[in-house]
């Protein structure tokens, strides 16, 4: 009985797929492969294989009939070299596209690692405030800016400014940005660069437009000097070419994504996993 170790369901393999981990319980990950064309219903599972590990799920993909494999023609993924190394390996003839939304995560968390590392830096400046305040025999008071936050609180609640476009803030948060943007201007051209991605892949381009238009973007990148950046950068001239097929249909991985948030929905009806076989035969009968 294999069911615990493996499912297939060739059938429900079509043109255009996805592939991504989840965890089914106590961190055990599977890996799902799901064709697009079900929209996450009956007809959308076509594999699940316990564990990431490319050598063994390529083992129980290439039990699927190579002549249907050979006729799929795109499959997207996040930046995992692992999945890519299974796609290209099962499926010769597929398309990888590399998911935007996973692109666009690495360069945020970025981002995030330079607003953290400006709260450490503002953390110790107070604390050595605190000690001189102490040493003069003084209460300390908190520097505070013109919304009435402190440092570590202005750069604590920039988290939410940071990764939405302008328009989504609000009267307060609008004003915390002004503020954030005077004291700290690299987090302004950080950001500044961020919502110029999204244009990037907002806009209707063709690939060979969008190909020029992120290349002036990754030297703007560079130019930050910065090396969160720097391994942001790497990454995508890693996979430059993946990243790019996404202007080709402007596919995504958000099938994918849906689905793995309707397995975890599924899981919390269950209060968790006890029996994994169980688990996934209740899976099938709804998506397979």
């Amino acid at each position: 009985m294999h069911a615990e170790q493996y499912l297939l369901f060739p059938e429900n393999q079509g043109e255009h797929l996805s592939i991504d981990e989840t965890s089914l319980s106590n961190s055990e990950l599977y890996t799902f492969l799901t064709n697009k064309d079900g929209h996450g219903g009956p007809g959308t599972l076509v594999a699940v294989i316990r564990g990431t590990k490319s050598e063994d799920v390529i083992r129980v993909l290439e039990m699927l009939d190579r002549t249907r494999r050979c006729q799929v023609k795109e499959v997207t993924l996040d930046l995992s070299p692992s999945m890519m190394l299974i796609v290209s390996t099962v499926f010769p003839k597929a398309r990888i596209t590399n998911d935007r939304f996973h692109v666009q995560k690495l360069y945020y968390d970025a981002l995030d690692d330079m607003r953290i590392t400006y709260r450490w830096m503002a953390r110790d400046l107070e604390n050595q405030e605190i000690k001189e305040a102490r040493e003069r025999g003084e209460q300390y008071k908190p520097f505070r800016y013109a919304n009435g936050d402190t440092r570590r609180q202005l750069l604590a609640r920039a988290k939410f400014i940071l990764t939405k476009h302008q328009s989504k803030w609000t009267d307060s948060q609008r004003w915390r940005a002004d503020i954030i943007f005077e004291y700290y201007p690299e987090l302004k051209r950080a950001y500044d660069l961020a919502m110029e991605l999204t244009d990037i892949y907002n806009a209707k381009s063709h690939i060979n437009a969008a190909r020029l238009k992120l290349a002036r973007w990754f030297d703007k990148v560079e130019k930050m000097g910065t090396d969160a950046f720097y391994t942001v950068i790497d990454t995508f001239y890693n996979h430059y070419d993946t990243i790019l097929n996404f202007f080709i249909n402007r596919a995504t991985n958000a099938g994918a994504e849906s689905f793995n948030a309707k397995v975890k929905a599924f899981r919390a009806q269950f209060r968790g996993v006890n029996d994994i076989p169980f688990f996934l035969f209740r899976l099938m009968k709804l998506c397979a």
